[in-house]
């Protein structure tokens, strides 16, 4: 057995297809097959089933899965362990990321990156199913390290590690009757009509939990994937909403008020899998993440 079997083995399954596992692999697909057809002759017995073009694991293929993850993180923990010693990070780096920071700056983070580690090559994935989408990628073994944004206890299977957080304020038309308030108590909103993001994003997680614990419903009227198109909903009179304060700023069509009596701070955390130890690239990834929010406040 060789860890390009394996490789091959868990590209195919992460990928769900034998198409996408060569363009990830950089080889053609035939010989990803050929590859997969070694290992379980080798083995003894079927891995995969194909039908169409679905894929399944076989039970052989199940009891395989986690071994073979775990064997190739040990090859890369020790290829990372002599590089370290060379003097240099090398390998490839899956980053996962939500559609908006807040007051991160994820271009400069990953250019500053590749100024010092210029031999690790970065993958930048934005799935569209918010931060529960990124934790799963993750488990399953899709991404290294990923950006996540949910509060309170951490989900099984990742270790999270807070980077910062940002207060959610309300977003209202001038002629709103909340408008000419400086701050409005979060009872207040019970009847409102809001625009928010889908379940599974951290910002409508914080929001859900606020108006829990307050003992409120509340009605999401419209739901959205991007933060900066928020405002522009709420422009046009489609409700009110409870955005990022870094990315807002009052207009003539706008008005922002702060909400008490309500925890609304949304919290941007790294995350990476509890089940395997992040290798040298994540750790310098993470130290470069801190480093520049130590830098810009």
């Amino acid at each position: 057995m060789e860890l390009r079997q394996l490789e091959c083995f868990v590209a195919v399954v992460e990928e769900s297809g034998f198409t996408r596992a060569a363009a990830r692999l950089h080889v053609v697909q035939s010989a990803v097959s050929a590859t997969i057809a070694s290992l379980e002759r080798e083995l003894g017995a079927p891995l995969l089933v194909r039908t169409g073009r679905q894929i399944t694991l076989t039970d052989a293929g199940r009891q395989l899965l986690p071994k073979a993850r775990a064997t190739l993180d040990a090859a890369r923990a020790a290829r990372d362990a002599v590089h370290e010693v060379t003097g240099g990070i090398r390998g490839t780096l899956r980053v996962g990321t939500m559609s908006s920071l807040g007051m991160i700056d994820l271009p400069a983070v990953l250019g500053q990156f590749h100024r010092e580690h210029p031999e690790v090559s970065v993958h930048l994935a934005i799935v569209g199913t918010g931060s529960t989408g990124l934790v799963t990628e993750l488990t399953e073994g899709r991404l290294d390290l990923a950006f996540i944004s949910l509060p309170g206890r951490p989900p099984a299977g990742v270790h999270v590690r807070e980077l910062t957080s940002v207060p959610l304020d309300l977003v209202v038309r001038r002629d709103h009757a909340l408008a000419a308030r400086r701050e409005v108590a979060i009872s207040e909103l019970a009847d409102e009509s809001f625009v928010d993001f889908p379940l599974g994003y951290g910002n409508r997680a914080v929001t859900d939990e606020a108006f829990a614990a307050a003992g409120l419903g509340r009605h999401v009227a419209i739901e959205i994937t991007d933060i900066t198109a928020g405002t522009d909903f709420v422009r046009h009179g489609l409700g009110v909403a409870l955005l990022p304060r870094v990315v807002l700023v009052p207009d003539e069509e706008l008005a922002v008020v702060r909400v008490t009596g309500a925890d609304l701070d949304w919290p941007i955390s790294l995350a990476t899998a509890a089940g395997r130890a992040p290798g040298a690239a994540a750790r310098a990834f993470e130290r470069g993440a801190r480093r520049y929010l130590a830098a810009n406040g």
